[in-house]
C-alpha cells in the first residue's frame, strides 16, 4: 500500500472563525492536524459554543480532508 498524500505546506493547525450573518462571532475553533483512521490526512476541530443572542448552546465538529489523501491499494 502507498503511503497517505501530505501537503508539505499544511500548518500545523487552523484557525476557524465562526460568525452569524451581521458579523458577530460565535466561536473560534482550533482544527489540529489529524490522521484520519480510514487513512485519510487533514484536519479536525470541535468546540461548544453559545449563541451570544439567545444564550441557547451548540456543539460544532469540523473536518478538512487532503482530497486525495486516501493511501491507495
Amino acid at each position: 500500500m502507498e503511503p497517505a498524500k501530505r501537503d508539505p505546506n499544511a500548518p500545523k493547525f487552523l484557525e476557524i472563525v465562526i460568525k452569524d450573518n451581521n458579523g458577530k462571532v460565535w466561536s473560534t475553533i482550533y482544527a489540529q492536524a489529524k490522521d484520519f483512521s480510514t487513512g485519510s490526512v487533514g484536519y479536525y476541530g470541535s468546540e461548544k459554543t453559545t449563541n451570544p443572542e439567545s444564550g441557547e448552546r451548540y456543539q460544532c465538529g469540523l473536518s478538512f480532508t487532503l482530497i486525495g489523501s486516501k493511501p491507495g491499494k
